[in-house]
């Protein structure tokens, strides 16, 4: 979650809009993971993977 959360600091989105984009979960998919919920392997692979794909682009990280 910490990964996520700065990603998405980063380029000035919410996790939410990450997990998103990642196709990982709908809006209520971070809510239940910082309710407790785990993520399965298969979800933070998407994650994981679609920040990968996606980098933050370095003008975004002197604007964070």
């Amino acid at each position: 979650m910490a990964e996520v959360r700065a990603y998405a600091a980063a380029i000035g989105v919410l996790p939410t809009t990450i997990i998103q984009r990642a196709d990982a979960g709908n809006g209520s998919t971070w809510a239940k993971w910082e309710a407790g919920s785990t993520a399965t392997h298969r979800t933070t692979d998407k994650v994981r993977s679609y920040m990968a794909a996606h980098p933050i682009p370095e003008n975004q990280e002197d604007a964070a």
